[in-house]
């Protein structure tokens, strides 16, 4: 699938890996929904470079842990680019916390942003790439799904859930051409690691990430790009985080 003309809605769209995703679809010829959960000026940084690069853009105002709001932004994004051929879900958030410090609220509201949401998203997306013939869904899951993090039990389960979430779905509609695959960044330069004091952060470079550089949401982007527009991939997940994951020592 070639990505010049084809349409993408992203998630978490407005801020960090989202945006830099946006903007590299837009780079490479697509029109883009973005979606946020406020039209702020992010959103409005984002809209204007997709424009600058020539490509049609839309934001879509939505918390993606809410059903109807998840349904929507797929609904709003056809009508606004009469389309939808890539979905890439990349709300969410960190979620800190061990069994015993989660308040229920909180663990399901990491469900509702995280799975639940990807769950209406793909509902209401598929039925549209399948009269396109064809359709990408990446999902941005996290080594943390894979690996252990300390106290972050709910983040660790949900962004464990989509690499199979991934595989299950890639299965059930590879015979509609669809190709759904998962994303696992490792520590990347985002306001999502702003909360890393420079002790944790200078730790992470010497001792757990071998190339000793943190990873930038561009490089993200161009990821999942080539994820996207290669139509020979389906059912895998990729890890991007400078070789954390791969160390035992």
């Amino acid at each position: 699938m070639l990505l010049a003309g084809k349409v993408a809605l992203v998630t978490g769209g407005t801020k960090g890996i989202g945006a830099a995703t946006a903007i590299e679809f837009a780079r490479r010829g697509a029109d883009v929904a973005i979606n946020g959960r406020h039209h702020d000026e992010d959103a409005r940084q984002v809209q204007a470079q997709i424009e600058s690069l020539g490509r049609r853009a839309v934001v879509i105002v939505g918390d993606m842990g809410i059903p109807a709001d998840a349904t929507r932004a797929v609904e709003e994004t056809i009508r606004g680019l009469g389309a939808i051929d890539v979905l890439v879900h990349s709300a969410g958030g960190a979620v800190v916390g061990g069994l015993m410090e989660l308040a229920p609220e909180t663990w399901h509201r990491a469900f509702d942003v995280h799975v639940h949401a990807l769950f209406h998203l793909c509902r209401a997306a598929i039925p549209s790439m399948r009269q396109r013939g064809e359709g990408a869904i990446i999902m941005i899951s996290s080594v943390a799904g894979i690996r252990g993090v300390h106290f972050n039990l709910a983040y660790q389960v949900v962004k464990g859930a989509l690499p199979q979430f991934a595989r299950a779905l890639a299965r059930e509609v590879a015979g509609d051409n669809i190709r759904v695959n998962c994303i696992c960044p490792g520590i990347i330069r985002t306001r999502f690691h702003d909360q890393m004091t420079p002790e944790q952060k200078k730790y992470n470079l010497e001792h757990r990430i071998p190339l000793r550089r943190e990873g930038t949401p561009e490089q993200v982007a161009s990821l999942i790009a080539e994820v996207a527009g290669n139509d020979y991939i389906t059912g895998e997940t990729f890890t991007i985080d400078g070789g954390l994951t791969m160390r035992i020592a």
